[in-house]
């Protein structure tokens, strides 16, 4: 897989891109990221990439050439990519789906955006698609694509050097991960759960399995509506429904009112 990523902040990308699990993979060529410094796409000696924007207003607007050039220059040296992304506030929320979707494609390239926002003709012209991470303001777009970077490249055979942590990853299947414990088997009081250290795998499993939705249901309920569950899950969801009403939390997972009230005197 290639990745392009455009940003006025170069160095800050590519510096965390040279960590971890993406960092390592692109030593080996799992994956080719290469970062373009948007400056280097602008006509004239300053190197401008915004503007104030049309109709007035606060802060400045990201001009549309220097994208339409480095996309230019992007596909003259490594060829047509399968989807142009505009990281935007605007955009779909990124969601696992979205990731495993973007990892089956040869080649993407992420447009990082700045200041008050980017010329909308960005978007309308040039972009593929416009992705968000979440319903909160950031400075900038870098941050956005360095997440949806870690995110799909990971999905890409041979980046995860076990490829089972991939499949039974939190939001996979629309439930949230099980509780993972390490040594020692105690610590400060709390010990790990018997059945870990019974040595039978089957119950392992089975443990597993049931924790997923149980911690879906009491952290994430939401998830659980698009979840497809196996026959034994929906079992132990609706047996863990029942547990959860006994100590009155509903099913969105918070204490039902009448339950977190003081008691009278």
């Amino acid at each position: 897989m290639k990745i392009d990523i455009v940003t006025i902040f170069p160095a800050m990308v590519g510096a965390a891109l040279a960590e971890g699990v993406v960092g390592r993979a692109s030593a080996r060529g799992a994956v080719e990221i290469k970062v373009w410094d948007l400056r280097d796409f602008t006509p004239d000696r300053h190197r401008t990439v915004d503007d104030v924007p049309y109709g007035g207003g606060p802060g400045m607007v990201m001009k549309a050439e220097p994208f339409a050039a480095a996309l230019e220059g992007i596909r003259a040296e490594r060829g047509e990519p399968d989807a142009v992304i505009l990281m935007s506030p605007q955009g779909r929320v990124f969601e696992q789906p979205a990731a495993v979707r973007l990892s089956g494609l040869g080649h993407l390239v992420l447009l990082c955006g700045r200041y008050e926002g980017v010329d909308a003709r960005v978007a309308a012209a040039l972009a593929t698609d416009e992705i968000s991470i979440g319903d909160y303001v950031l400075t900038g777009g870098e941050l956005p694509a360095l997440v949806v970077v870690d995110a799909v490249a990971r999905l890409v055979p041979g980046v995860v050097g076990d490829a089972e942590c991939v499949a039974v990853d939190s939001f996979t299947r629309g439930l949230l991960d099980h509780p993972q414990y390490t040594r020692p088997a105690e610590w400060r009081g709390h010990a790990v759960p018997d059945v870990l250290v019974s040595g039978n795998h089957a119950a392992i499993d089975r443990w597993r399995r049931r924790e997923r939705v149980r911690r879906t249901l009491e952290r994430r309920p939401d998830l659980l509506t698009r979840a497809a569950l196996t026959r034994e899950e929906q079992q132990a969801r609706a047996e863990i429904e029942d547990e959860l009403r006994t100590r009155g939390v509903g099913r969105d997972g918070r204490m039902r009112e009448s339950d977190t009230k003081e008691p009278r005197s």
